[in-house]
Formats: structure tokens, C-alpha cells, sequence
């Protein structure tokens, strides 16, 4: 079988494995048909359930912080041990990327908080968890605005400000550690649907 006829044998989907690129590109096809007939909410919801189904965009815009702030001060721990001023000026940004997006974060926060049903033994948790967003968005704003009027640390200045930077990381992780206890451990805004006996468990190894 020469490369033509194989291609051609691909395409029109009579690999063993079934369906080829044409049934691919069909399927792809079938699918924008299918959106264009939906209204955009349920156009929305085809596309990103996950997004659609939730109660409050606090969980989804929490991660960008997250990254943010640790990318921040791993590169900027970096960039203090090797001399490296360019590194800096990149730390940088993505601390003023992280101070932006965890203000938005802090609103839907405030937001989740009055709307999203929760028990009282997770309403400690979720109050120290309010306390501790406030707590990254000062700091945050905090040490953007050291970043943009002092461009140069020399000496304790610069170790006073590795120092908060580092304050700032050990908060973004307990905020999640705590944001995951309530959702894993109690549930909140979480709409769990019961798991049946003899339900999937995935097992890595040899196990047959």
C-alpha cells in the first residue's frame, strides 16, 4: 500500500481504531451545528459546565492568585541568590498580575460568603479563610506598591521584602488549605451526587 492510498484509507476512517480524521472533523462539525441552535446560556453550559453549575466564581478565579503569588516568590527568592536584576523586573509582574486578580478574587469571596449555604461548624473556618484573603490583598498591594516606587533593594530593605514576600506565599497556602477544607471535608457549594456500590476506583500498577 503505497502513502496515497493509506491517507486515504485514514481519512475515510478505516483504521482499526474506527472513526479516522473524517468522523473527527464531523463530529467537530455536529457540535458547532448543536451551539448555534442553543441559546447562549445553555450554548455557555454545553461548553464550560463545570463553570456554568457554579453557585459563586470565587473557586475559579482563586487559582490565578495561587500561581501568581507562588511563581512571585520562587523567582524572586531566585533571583536574590544569583544575582540576577532581569528576574526581578519579571517577579514583578507577576506580582501586580497576582494583586489584581486577588482583588476580584476577595469581592467574589465577600459575595460567596453571603450567598453560599454553609453549617456552623464550617463557619469558623470560613471566616478565617475571609480573614486571611484580606490579609493577601493588603500585602499584596502592599509590597506592589514597594516594587514600583523602590525599582532597586539593597542591603535590610531587600530582606525585610523577601521576608513579606515570603509571609505573603505562607498565607495563599493556608487560605487554600483552609478554601479545601470546606470543600472537601463539608461540602460547601458543592452539589455531590451519591457514589453507587461498586463504583469506579482507578488502581495504578499491575494489579489486573
Amino acid at each position: 500500500m503505497n502513502m496515497n492510498n493509506f491517507l486515504s484509507f485514514e481519512i475515510h476512517g478505516g483504521h482499526d481504531h474506527g472513526g479516522g480524521v473524517a468522523d473527527s472533523v464531523g463530529g467537530l462539525l455536529a457540535f458547532i451545528e448543536g451551539l448555534v441552535g442553543k441559546s447562549p446560556h445553555d450554548a455557555f453550559a454545553t461548553v464550560l459546565p463545570g463553570i456554568s453549575s457554579m453557585a459563586n466564581v470565587h473557586p475559579l478565579l482563586v487559582h490565578f492568585p495561587i500561581a501568581f503569588f507562588t511563581f512571585f516568590v520562587l523567582i524572586e527568592i531566585f533571583a536574590a541568590v544569583f544575582k540576577k536584576a532581569d528576574w526581578r523586573v519579571f517577579s514583578g509582574y507577576l506580582l501586580y498580575l497576582g494583586t489584581f486578580c486577588v482583588i476580584f478574587t476577595v469581592i467574589a469571596g465577600f459575595i460567596a460568603a453571603d450567598t453560599v449555604p454553609h453549617g456552623h461548624e464550617v463557619h469558623d473556618i470560613m471566616e478565617n479563610h475571609e480573614h486571611i484573603g484580606i490579609s493577601i490583598l493588603i500585602l499584596s498591594l502592599l509590597l506592589s506598591a514597594w516594587r514600583v516606587i523602590s525599582k532597586s533593594m539593597h542591603g535590610a530593605a531587600h530582606v525585610l521584602f523577601l521576608g513579606l514576600a515570603g509571609l505573603l506565599l505562607g498565607l495563599v497556602v493556608l487560605g487554600a488549605d483552609l478554601g479545601g477544607v470546606m470543600v472537601y471535608k463539608y461540602g460547601v457549594a458543592v452539589q455531590a451526587v451519591p457514589v453507587p456500590e461498586g463504583g469506579f476506583m482507578h488502581e495504578h500498577g499491575n494489579s489486573e
